[in-house]
């Protein structure tokens, strides 16, 4: 699967957050990796002020640590996470 980099898409990252048990905010912090994620609180955060692409890439390399329980989800997101972690990145 292709990645696109637009608004639109990144909506829809924050749409598979949304159905799984995290939270997802924006935080400024010099996380290594762009994100942080606190496990015991179900918190997640990326940097506010990486670029677009830096926050797509954090959220794809996020969805791919946090397991999410599918069950819960909507066929489409379910089928967008599923080809996001069959997916490597091409930078």
């Amino acid at each position: 699967m292709e990645i696109r980099y637009t608004k639109h898409f990144l909506n829809k990252l924050e749409d598979i957050v949304a159905e799984t048990d995290y939270i997802l905010r924006y935080e400024r912090g010099n996380f290594k990796s762009g994100y942080c994620i606190l496990k015991d609180t179900k918190i997640a955060i990326i940097n506010k002020y990486y670029s677009l692409e830096g926050k797509i890439n954090s959220l794809v390399d996020m969805l791919r640590e946090l397991e999410p329980d599918l069950s819960k989800m909507g066929e489409k997101n379910k089928k967008l996470f599923m080809e996001l972690t069959q997916t490597e990145l091409e930078i």
